[in-house]
């Protein structure tokens, strides 16, 4: 996919001189989403916000320049900035937590239980699972394909709500949260790394890893740095740049997994996160994963029926047909 075009035609004036004249266009999606040609953009001064003024025939858009003391008001054609009853749209912060104690528990599910449909066409995907995580531990969820592990994380991540059993995720009772408290605690709390990596493909690698950090509405020089370092944890410095299709499939999983930490989460969630690469790269992630786990005092909980990825973690959770298989393995000697 592209997100400009640039078209290119002859034409002949009266006195017949040829020359050729270019336009861009911009695709919009379905979302009404356009992304400006950076070389368009960059000489204006454009970057976070913009200022737009509908016409009878044409949106013009220019560069923001309210906040600016120096410069002219905006017309009052234009549209007003939004605001709500929190205050203006504006409002940005910058999060510095620290870790939760060694030992804490920060993932505790009992009897967990996940059925989808109902009658005799009904599934049981989670069959009263039971077992905790302690702060800053790298538990590794194995099992085999359909063993339930996708349907737990998703639980655990606050994607989807158990039929029934009771969960706590970070101090917040899931089992019976509402969409909204579900939505926050994937805001602040926890984040995910997919085996498909889910990065945009029109933004560079340094964009993608701030995407947590506008959610949050952190401020611009804090997110510029929270970036710069997460790149360097990964070490990725170099191409910060680059878009997806410019990376190599372990280096677009180290952004993703940049981009998750950059939020500063309490749990770390990873579905698969080495299923689209080759063993020694997939290691290579696992052993990224669990070092910027222990360097960031985070927690993570990480899905694979790898077996030799199992022998990389503190606590082995094992899946089988929805069940726990014996009691957690803690590995820590």
């Amino acid at each position: 996919r592209t997100s400009t075009e640039l078209l290119r035609h002859d034409t002949t004036d009266d006195a017949g001189n040829a020359a050729t004249s270019a336009v861009e266009y911009a695709v919009m999606d379905r979302a009404g989403r356009v992304q400006l040609p950076r070389e368009m953009t960059r000489p204006l001064g454009m970057r976070e916000r913009v200022r737009l003024e509908s016409t009878p025939d044409h949106i013009g858009v220019w560069p923001d320049r309210g906040r600016d003391p120096e410069q002219p008001e905006p017309p009052a054609s234009a549209a007003a900035e939004p605001t709500s009853a929190a205050g203006p749209a504006t409002t940005v912060r910058s999060r510095e937590r620290a870790p939760l104690p060694p030992g804490d528990t920060v993932v505790a599910a009992t009897d967990i239980t996940r059925t989808f449909g109902t009658g005799d066409s009904a599934v049981q995907a989670l069959r009263g699972v039971t077992f905790t995580i302690a702060a800053g531990q790298f538990a590794v969820l194995y099992g085999r394909s359909g063993s339930g592990k996708t349907t737990l994380l998703n639980i655990v991540g606050g994607l989807d709500q158990p039929t029934s059993g009771a969960l706590r995720v970070a101090g917040r009772d899931l089992a019976a949260a509402s969409d909204r408290e579900r939505t926050a605690l994937r805001r602040d709390e926890v984040a995910f790394v997919f085996q498909s990596f889910g990065l945009i493909p029109m933004l560079s690698a340094a964009e993608n890893i701030g995407i947590p950090l506008r959610v949050t509405a952190t401020d611009r020089d804090a997110r510029e740095e929270r970036v710069r370092m997460m790149l360097n944890v990964v070490g990725l410095d170099s191409h910060a740049a680059h878009r997806p299709n410019e990376l190599s499939g372990g280096q677009q999983q180290r952004v993703a997994i940049a981009r998750a930490l950059a939020g500063q989460p309490r749990l770390l969630i990873a579905d698969e996160p080495t299923g689209q690469l080759d063993h020694e790269t997939g290691q290579q992630i696992i052993r990224l994963l669990r070092t910027v786990v222990r360097s960031e005092g985070l927690t993570a909980l990480v899905a694979t029926h790898d077996p030799s990825l199992a022998d990389l973690a503190d606590v082995v959770i094992r899946l089988e047909d929805g069940r726990v298989a014996g009691d957690a393995v803690d590995t820590d000697p």
